[in-house]
């Protein structure tokens, strides 16, 4: 026993077979390490609640289609969890007791979570024993005809085995029905179909913010330009579980394609043909607006696998492809259309987790996964329930041609067989990225006066070369020609294929175009061109009574010269509405469009400066004020555009601020009506003091009145405001009136009537109504 692994160092699950692997069965039966797991698999400890425990298969596909890779993941509800799991993949109504039991392949995704299992590479395991809620590898479809699979998880939570032969740990898939032509399954490695097959890859990107809302970067996202080729078993563009070269890293975290370019046609022979198309800004456009991007290319015997890439940007290193695709069928033949769905992948070389993460490289680079929607939860596809993340791009991957003599073993039900590809291909536009043209010229006159045959020229001009190293060819193109009055189809004896399908109409609403086109079947026996006609272009028109809503456009300008005369800039094209929408609405329609576009790389400023000064002092004592700095300029001022001076806010303790009063009131009644009194004036606080400014001074001021002396008859008569004249009867003193100010210095009156006056009275004169003043509400504001 001691030659076994110990507890301590074995994953725990296979410790916990352990007894059960390592002991014969009554009857001394041995039939394999693999068969134990199942044995020991089906003796675990069972019970109730079981369904915490879930083994799934993104996307929950209800078949699987032979060949293709699906991620599998094994999850626990929290709060569960478990520290130890085995996954295996049987035929279904087999034991697993042999080899040949087991179908299809796991493959690792992440080396610190899975391995495979000691003593049985078809099963998979834990690295170490751990907590952990989540665990996820790859597993590839067996080829066709294998029948149904079934996929087993166990799971080990302490001392307790869970297993299921059908339910939540138990995933059951048969075969997907196969339709004729559709690519299937990976053929044998060697392809046995013959001639060569010409294809039109088309892709459709439907990352937008409509259905991908979380976090969508508005302004900046698009697609980079697609890059890929059709290409042998020897070389791999980029895999799952592979590490990505520097060409791929570029695509992957700049969207830049030149690198990667280059790494293909290194590949010489390796590669028949280098796929290309435009970038595009942005990511979304409906297809009445912009057309899907297409490119096409050729594959033969040997290289009959295509792969691409693209990147979805902004992002870390998120990217959309596939990798070696196989067109050839086991039938000998060429796949008449493939059409797939893409989700994004990781490219291992940065840790960013949301489409604009700052750079983060990931030290040691990672190997290529998938991304998922448990990656993280600031991720824009996370789900806390794991669903499968909803697909950003589909691409359509069609025949449109074939030459030479074929040997498929099953007719094919599309005639495509063409005289010669290569005279097709060569309308094919090889530019290199990095090569801006004009347009094409018109085609110039022939250069044949008779029915002799001569040529005709068209040339374009070289508006910027951004990669001085990369050569950028065919600014003249040549046709062959006659004179007026002569026609080169006379002695023709071409045969054409039959017209293909009219394309969809370039509008959605009112008159637009549509194309078909046709191939050269046979050329003529004198060796001639062949000038039929190879496309044919016609007006269509949708949905006559067009929505009220809809409106008319003129077709897009040319593009404006680029922002910047070096390094990466923008630039601009516009179109003009034509006809607004009848019911008076908005036009809706994008009258606008910016890309990205990139000039020859900036050098050095040809111009020599000194170092910044120190900045000056604030220009004020106190608040807020400007600072300044200056440099000096060592070289020729003609060369040189950079800022000399520099100014910028500074900012000092606030500023005292005294106290602001108003001006004075006018002087108050005198409060005595005889001898001697008092009058006032006031005035209000406007600001008050701040910051050690100034205190507010006197609100109130008083001064003496005397209107006239009072008369009295008596010494003891003296003249108050409470005497009243002999034979004068008063009303008592009113109460005070309120005060014509709530702060600051207001005043107050109060009055006294006369009740009657002394009819013959020597002191009716003096008989008269009282009033009283005084100063009230005296107190700051």
């Amino acid at each position: 026993m001691d030659a076994f692994p110990s507890p301590d160092t074995a994953p725990l699950i296979s410790w916990l077979f352990f007894l059960l692997l390592h002991s014969e069965p009554a009857g001394g039966r041995s039939d394999g390490y693999c068969g134990r797991i199942l044995r020991a698999q089906t003796q675990g400890t069972r019970r109730d609640g079981h369904h915490e425990f879930r083994l799934r298969m993104e996307g929950d596909p209800e078949s699987y289609k032979p060949g293709n890779t699906y991620r599998v993941v094994l999850l626990a509800t929290s709060p569960a969890y478990f520290r130890g799991f085995t996954l295996i993949a049987l035929k279904e109504g087999r034991e697993g007791t042999t080899d040949d039991d087991y179908t299809g392949h796991f493959q690792i995704i992440d080396e610190e979570d899975t391995q495979y299992m000691t003593n049985c590479p078809p099963a998979v395991t834990e690295s170490t024993p751990r907590r952990r809620t989540r665990i996820q590898v790859l597993w590839t479809a067996p080829p066709s005809g294998s029948g149904c699979v079934i996929l087993k998880a166990s799971i080990v939570q302490k001392r307790i085995i869970y297993f299921q032969d059908e339910g939540s740990l138990t995933l059951r898939l048969c075969e997907k029905e196969r339709v004729f032509g559709e690519a299937t399954e990976a053929p044998p490695d060697q392809c046995c179909a013959c001639g060569t097959a010409k294809y039109r890859l088309t892709f459709f990107g439907n990352w937008s913010e409509k259905v991908h809302p979380k976090d969508y970067p508005r302004r900046a996202n698009h697609w980079s330009a697609l890059i890929g080729g059709s290409h042998s078993r020897g070389y791999v563009l980029w895999e799952y579980g592979g590490y990505a070269s520097e060409g791929v890293r570029q695509v992957a975290e700049l969207g830049s394609p030149i690198k990667m370019e280059e790494e293909i046609r290194q590949k010489g022979d390796e590669v028949l043909t280098v796929i290309k198309t435009k970038a595009q800004w942005p990511a979304w456009q409906p297809l009445n607006l912009r057309a899907a991007p297409s490119a096409e290319f050729s594959v033969d015997r040997t290289r009959h696998l295509m792969s691409f890439l693209t990147m979805l940007g902004p992002s870390p290193d998120w990217n959309v492809g596939l990798s070696g695709e196989d067109l050839c069928t086991k039938e000998c033949g060429w796949v008449q259309r493939l059409e797939t769905e893409l989700i994004p992948w990781d490219a291992g070389t940065d840790s960013g987790v949301t489409y604009e993460s700052p750079n983060k490289p990931t030290l040691p680079q990672e190997k290529i996964r998938p991304l998922t929607s448990l990656d993280h939860p600031q991720s824009p596809f996370y789900d806390p329930e794991g669903g499968a993340i909803t697909p950003v791009a589909r691409v359509l991957v069609e025949r449109i041609a074939r030459k030479g003599e074929q040997c498929n073993v099953v007719p094919d039900t599309v005639d495509d067989i063409v005289a010669d590809i290569g005279q097709e291909e060569k309308e094919e536009d090889d530019t290199p990225e990095t090569c801006i043209y004009s347009g094409w010229s018109p085609w110039s006159a022939c250069s044949s006066a008779t029915c002799e045959k001569g040529r005709r020229m068209r040339q374009r001009m070289l508006k910027a070369q951004l990669d001085l190293s990369v050569p950028c060819p065919h600014t003249q193109d040549f046709q062959p020609c006659m004179g007026p009055g002569c026609s080169m189809e006379e002695p023709s004896t071409c045969m054409m294929s039959e017209w293909i399908s009219w394309s969809a109409c370039s509008v959605s609403c009112g008159m637009g175009m549509r194309s078909r086109e046709r191939y050269v079947k046979q050329y003529p026996e004198d060796g001639s061109l062949c000038q039929l006609h190879t496309e044919e272009t016609e007006k269509c028109v949708v949905n006559e009574e067009c929505s009220p809503s809809s409106c008319v456009v003129t077709e897009w300008t040319e593009w404006d010269p680029c922002s910047v005369t070096c390094g990466v800039g923008i630039r601009r094209r516009e179109r003009m509405v034509k006809m607004p929408p009848i019911d008076g609405s908005m036009c809706k329609t994008e009258v606008a469009e910016v890309e990205k576009c990139m000039m020859p790389e900036c050098h050095t400023i040809p111009c020599m400066l000194s170092p910044w000064s120190d900045w000056s002092e604030c220009s004020v004592t106190c608040g807020r004020g400007l600072r300044t700095r200056q440099r000096m300029l060592k070289s020729d001022p003609a060369e040189c555009t950079e800022e000399l001076e520099q100014s910028e806010k500074c900012m000092l303790p606030e500023c005292p601020v005294d106290c602001m009063v108003s001006d004075w009131s006018e002087w108050s009644e005198c409060n005595k009506s005889c001898g001697k009194g008092h009058t006032i004036r006031t005035r209000m606080v406007k600001l008050e003091p701040q910051f050690g400014g100034s205190a507010c001074p006197e609100m109130i001021q008083r001064k003496k009145c005397k209107i006239r002396k009072c008369r009295t008859k008596t010494k003891s008569s003296l003249c108050c405001p409470t005497c009243v004249p002999t034979g004068c009867r008063m009303q008592p003193w009113s109460s005070w009136t309120d005060c014509t100010k709530p702060c600051g210095g207001g005043i107050q009156e109060r009055f006294m009537m006369v009740k009657k006056r002394a009819k013959g009275s020597s002191s009716t004169g003096s008989c008269k109504d009282r009033k009283e003043i005084r100063a009230c509400n005296v107190h700051l504001c």
